[in-house]
């Protein structure tokens, strides 16, 4: 089952638009696009994270006069933008919870680079350390000291004057990893001042979108693949 932005199942309210579009909903599952510049869980600087959001959406979308149900299943950096999937019941979320730990659940990202990959296309393996007062991470080619597993595949796919558009395919999930990994062979995201883009972007976001996710949908169990679009920029447009 193939699902995306040009066949969505509900049409999202005009008062969320500047945080998320809605990919596909049904009673068990929530897919949204989410801008970059949105928390996706509450942290330290009070800002109003996508998870409540997509509760506030839910609770008006059905007229709900108590509590809604909205749990986190994965995350993406605030600076992504992207497919963020959240679960409307325990169980479901439950469920989803067990896919990512088992490595189940398949991620595709694109992202923009000022630098051609060399080689075009390849797996990267590296251990991720992590500054956690500097929230940055390093990547090292063998395991040191609280270091952690961690590997994704890549592939050229577009090339313009000055950019490069990428498919990324982490096989683990660490924080950071795709940006850490990606900048470790020259490949900076374009925007990503943290791990050595020479500008930020002018919306303050990085080149860096959650493209695909492919899972089995956790009562059904039938396989499932969901997209959502890039950002509306010119570069987007010109790449993708």
């Amino acid at each position: 089952m193939l699902l995306g932005p040009e066949n969505p199942l509900s049409d999202p309210i005009q008062e969320f638009e500047s945080a998320f579009s809605v990919v596909f909903e049904d009673n068990h599952l929530i897919a949204v696009n989410k801008k970059n510049g949105v928390l996706v869980q509450g942290d330290h600087t009070g800002d109003k994270p996508l998870s409540e959001l997509v509760k506030e959406y839910l609770k008006k979308k059905y007229n709900k006069p108590g509590n809604v149900f909205a749990g986190v299943i994965h995350r993406i950096d605030r600076p992504v933008s992207g497919l963020v999937l959240l679960a409307k019941t325990s169980k479901a979320l439950e469920r989803m919870n067990k896919q990512f730990a088992d490595k189940k659940i398949q991620k595709t990202y694109l992202m923009i680079t000022g630098n051609k990959p060399n080689p075009a296309s390849a797996k990267l393996i590296h251990w991720l350390t992590k500054d956690a007062q500097k929230n940055i991470a390093k990547a090292h080619l063998k395991e040191v000291k609280d270091s952690k597993y961690c590997e994704l595949s890549y592939a050229l796919q577009k090339a313009s004057d000055r950019y490069f558009l990428i498919e990324v395919r982490p096989v683990t999930g660490r924080s950071h990893q795709i940006r850490c990994q990606m900048a470790s062979i020259g490949c900076v995201i374009k925007g990503d001042l943290k791990y050595g883009a020479p500008r930020s972007n002018a919306d303050g976001g990085i080149c860096l979108h959650s493209y695909k996710l492919t899972f089995d949908h956790p009562v059904t169990g039938e396989r499932m693949t969901l997209t959502a679009l890039p950002p509306a920029d010119a570069l987007w447009k010109a790449l993708s």
